[in-house]
């Protein structure tokens, strides 16, 4: 059930610290689709640092309940215990909806008939879509075989040069997600996700934007006549024979979250790299997992998801988790915003001993499960329906990058288990080239 506990009430001077110290950062770095100078700045500053340990002073001093933040004109609430975000995680969409003003106001430029923004009539079928399609809960989607061959072939000359930078990876990276979505003929579209791009950009502003109407029709249109085409082995053949939500506009705006969703895997995926390129003994056991598999086809590397996991928890490609309540609960009036921090919860050292360590085991030995605020594809019945879909994925590509290579970081932040992990990864200037010998 969830908490009885009413609010505590910020200071004025709290709550323009975590405006300041968490909102202000996590906006800057583009919440929507990230900004590379505002990441390297964060990067350099390592603005999750302070913001991390301002909620931890806040706990204390406030104590484990919500924290009622003194905005103008709402009633916003920040989470401050792992048992208040399992219980809000696990109420939706009532009383706490993801659907919010802020997600509404984003997402509304590329995706406004998104299952994330949908209302209470509407999310039912087009969840149920989802996952009708993206088949959560299965380690191995029914096409996992197809796209096992994507996979191989796009990353079979991404060490050609004898190194690889972000571009290069990020390139491939949106030839195999087209690939996967929208079939072989999508690979080569990169007009389809640029302008994808220029709205998600635009949807970093939220409400300060106005949206840009023609481009968003103009890339619907483009996306659908791709679906529209259903080519074997990907998921818009599984779209074509899905039983729910059939309106082409709607299921345009579902493929539109997958392909954001995906472009936050691939920072996923690079940045696990760096983890193994600077962490000895977890190379040496992923490549003991890897053996002799044959890579071209579909594979469950449970080690490697783990990575994929613990990059996800170190670095939350979703810092912000929102909520907004539906109706009268002891956090506040219907349309409460409630605020989960992921970053505060994924590095919190008064709940975890390893909190600035790379530990992929604690998603192999149980230690993650038993921590209801690790939440790296969020959690409850809003989970991520492409989880699964997405560490096959990320586990693949890095198989294929670590296969028989020795390989280190030549650029971007200082990674390895000799010293606490930074709190903000900048995935776009880390460089990797390989070692001889």
């Amino acid at each position: 059930m969830i908490t009885n506990t009413e609010p505590a009430t910020a200071s004025i001077q709290d709550t323009l610290r975590v405006a300041v110290q968490v909102v202000l950062p996590t906006l800057a770095g583009g919440v929507i689709k990230r900004r590379p100078l505002g990441l390297a700045a964060a990067q350099k500053l390592q603005l999750d640092r302070p913001a991390v340990r301002l909620l931890g002073r806040l706990r204390a001093r406030y104590g484990p309940g919500p924290l009622r933040l003194r905005v103008p004109g709402r009633s916003v609430d920040l989470a401050l215990s792992a048992e208040d975000v399992a219980e809000v995680l696990a109420t939706a969409p009532v009383p706490f909806s993801p659907s919010t003003k802020e997600k509404r106001a984003a997402l509304g430029h590329f995706q406004p008939h998104g299952v994330l923004i949908s209302d209470a009539t509407d999310r039912p079928p087009r969840r149920r879509f989802n996952e009708e399609v993206l088949e959560p809960g299965r380690p191995l989607h029914d096409l996992a075989a197809p796209f096992a061959a994507v996979l191989a072939k796009e990353a079979a000359s991404l060490w050609d040069k004898g190194n690889l930078d972000w571009d290069t990876f990020n390139t491939a990276w949106w030839r195999i997600v087209r690939q996967v979505t929208l079939g072989e003929s999508a690979a080569g579209d990169d007009e389809l996700t640029d302008m994808l791009a220029r709205l998600r950009k635009d949807a970093n502003w939220a409400y300060a934007h106005p949206r840009r109407e023609e481009l968003h029709e103009r890339f619907r249109k483009r996306l659908i006549e791709h679906l529209e085409r259903a080519e074997p082995g990907s998921l818009a053949e599984v779209i074509a024979s899905a039983t729910e939500e059939r309106e082409p506009e709607v299921v345009a705006d579902q493929v539109a979250h997958w392909l954001f969703a995906f472009d936050a895997a691939g920072i996923v995926t690079f940045r696990a790299l760096a983890l193994l390129a600077t962490h000895p003994a977890a190379r040496e056991q992923a490549g003991e997992e890897l053996g002799d598999a044959d890579l071209a086809q579909p594979n469950q590397f449970a080690y490697l998801r783990a990575c994929a996991l613990e990059s996800v928890r170190l670095w939350p490609t979703t810092p912000a988790l929102l909520r907004e309540s539906t109706a009268d609960t002891a956090w506040g009036p219907a349309g409460t915003t409630i605020l989960i921090f992921t970053p505060f919860f994924h590095r919190d050292p008064e709940s975890m001993p390893y909190a600035d360590r790379f530990e992929p085991g604690i998603w192999l030995d149980g230690s993650a499960a038993v921590n209801p605020a690790l939440v790296p594809f969020s959690a409850g019945p809003a989970i991520c329906p492409g989880r699964d879909l997405v560490l096959f994925c990320a586990s693949t590509m890095l198989a294929h990058l670590i296969r028989d290579r020795r390989f280190e970081l030549v650029s971007g932040a200082v990674l390895g288990p000799e010293r606490p992990l930074p709190a903000t990864l900048d995935n776009f200037h880390l460089k990797f080239e390989l070692v001889s010998g």
